[in-house]
């Protein structure tokens, strides 16, 4: 039976070479045709449009391009590092950009797909960024940048994060309860996959009326720690992914 995967938060980038190998593999060798791949934000550390010449831009274009045209269906939203990523990547790789939030179904639960970072409501710093970077007209004359200015302009972003991480609360990063729970409710869903904070759990949310929820967090990938959470069409679980493949399904993590 065709499966939905979801992944998040490879941020792949030149200096992680063994990172893009294990998605390449990944690509290769995990997905059937007919499954669905979901890649819920920062697949890359950073992508300065989809003009970008550079050899991991094209490794990944032909690594996705490959995974369509044996019949895997590719869904990407944009994270907090790629957010220029356009119609254009998507022709050129056969993949659908997806909102951010999205609703679906899951293992048959109305669920809502998120990259993360809208649900960090306490760091205010860090919406307020937000806002400035999706505002279509900072994309359009960021666009118009020569590949180095923006690549310049990529690193120095890529810096300055790294040290506002450093010197911000971690509770302050992650994702707001109240939040969640006014997406899950707005949005009718008893279940939200997202990645962005890093910390991959299985939450329980009550929604008030009875019900409960479940949030479940994605794993960052590194070369020798990665995840994906997989649908089968029944069940939600969690697979561990290794450069020989994916593990043996891991036991559900604890709700807390």
């Amino acid at each position: 039976m065709p499966e939905k995967i979801f992944i998040s938060d490879l941020h792949l980038s030149p200096e992680r070479p063994q990172t893009t190998a294990l998605f390449e593999h990944f690509l290769a060798s995990r997905p059937q045709p007919g499954d669905q791949l979901y890649i819920l934000g920062d697949l890359f550390d950073a992508w300065i449009g989809d003009d970008d010449d550079a050899p991991l831009a094209e490794r990944v274009r032909q690594a996705l391009r490959g995974l369509s045209a044996r019949g895997v269906a590719v869904f990407i939203q944009r994270g907090n590092r790629d957010f220029l990523m356009g119609r254009r990547l998507m022709r050129e790789t056969g993949a659908t950009l997806l909102p951010d939030p999205w609703h679906t179904e899951v293992a048959g639960q109305p669920t809502l797909l998120m990259h993360g970072d809208l649900l960090c409501t306490d760091d205010l710093a860090y919406q307020k960024a937000r806002r400035r970077l999706r505002n279509p007209l900072f994309q359009w004359l960021a666009l118009r940048r020569s590949l180095d200015a923006r690549r310049r302009m990529a690193a120095e972003y890529r810096r300055r994060s790294g040290e506002v991480t450093a010197m911000t609360a971690a509770d302050i990063m992650d994702a707001n309860p109240d939040t969640v729970l006014d997406y899950l409710r707005r949005h009718r869903a008893t279940r939200m996959i997202h990645g962005h904070t890093h910390r991959p759990a299985v939450h329980r949310h009550a929604l008030g009326d009875g019900r409960e929820a479940e949030r479940y967090v994605l794993d960052e990938w590194h070369a020798d720690h990665a995840a994906a959470w997989v649908d089968d069409g029944r069940t939600l679980r969690r697979e561990a992914i290794t450069p020989s493949g994916t593990s043996p399904p891991d036991d559900p993590a604890p709700p807390r």
